[in-house]
């Protein structure tokens, strides 16, 4: 059963991941041999969903899979998180999306994914009558995104940028809460002609754009939130066995902590304090901790 009010619904990607654990990342044109392979559920939509979850929001999510067994199989392990997957559309003829996911020994990553039905996902969404925050993520087709960004009205919406896109730039003006990495703040920025190596900076033209506050996240080093004013929210120390998921558990978690009416520094914080935690196992979901698990921790 859960415990915070308000539904938290995700529009998103669902993959399946291939992970190779290997000494180190490969170079343009290398082969790095690892030990073996494993397979874990993915997704940026489907991993942020499970977080939320696991933090105990009630969840539903909006994203499409093919009729395959890869699909199937994704749908399975999400109803088994207790996430409402009544809007992933199962598309037929279709391939389930795949992520191939190289971790080297200190937990850093290296992606490539094929987005299969993700490029397909429908452009509606149903909103639910008790939804408490609306989370989008782009590795799924622009017009998916417009519609979901657009669809939150009067609730909080956090956009998560990862990759930057077109669709991105064009949802700014419905004034979505933006979570990029450093990286992504500063693509997004030099998109909208103001180019910078400086992030706070460059989080402070998004906001003047959005007219919302921009969340970027740090990795290791935690969050910077840019509002009126701007605030760094330090990350505890962690065991670092795997970053993969990290940030999709960071806005999982700020998406349940908004949807149940926590402001945003505390809501950032308990999402900066899971990320830390996430990381311990290898895999996106498997470190991704429960809401007891990020209460012990704070």
């Amino acid at each position: 059963m859960t415990s915070l009010p308000g539904t938290v619904l995700v529009v998103g990607a669902v993959n399946v991941d291939l992970v190779v654990a290997a000494p180190r990342l490969p170079g343009p044109g290398e082969t790095v041999v690892g030990d073996g392979t494993q397979r874990f559920g993915g997704g940026k939509g489907a991993n942020a969903a499970v977080a939320a979850a696991r933090a105990g929001a009630a969840v539903a999510l909006v994203g499409a899979v093919g009729d395959d067994d890869l699909g199937a199989g994704a749908l399975d392990e999400l109803r088994a998180e207790g996430v409402d997957v009544t809007g992933v559309a199962v598309l037929a003829g279709r391939a389930t999306g795949v992520a191939l996911i190289v971790v080297d020994g200190a937990g850093e990553n290296q992606i490539a994914v094929g987005a299969g039905a993700n490029a397909l996902v429908p452009a509606r969404v149903d909103v639910p009558d008790d939804l408490g925050c609306l989370l989008v993520s782009t590795e799924i087709n622009d017009d998916a995104v417009l519609a979901a960004v657009r669809a939150a009205s009067g609730v909080p919406c956090v956009l998560n940028p990862a990759p930057v896109t077109d669709a991105v730039v064009a949802a700014l003006d419905a004034g979505p809460l933006l979570t990029p990495n450093r990286g992504e703040c500063l693509d997004l920025a030099a998109r909208l002609g103001a180019a910078t190596d400086d992030v706070v900076e460059a989080a402070q033209r998004i906001r003047e754009r959005t007219g919302a506050a921009v969340v970027v996240t740090l990795g290791g080093e935690g969050a910077l939130v840019v509002d009126s004013s701007v605030e760094r929210v330090p990350a505890p120390a962690a065991t670092v066995r795997d970053t993969t998921g990290a940030g999709d558990t960071f806005n999982g978690v700020l998406a349940a902590r908004l949807a149940a009416g926590d402001g945003l520094l505390d809501a950032v914080r308990t999402a900066v304090r899971a990320a830390s935690l996430s990381v311990g196992a290898v895999g996106a979901r498997a470190g991704m901790p429960t809401v007891g698990e990020i209460e012990a921790a704070g």
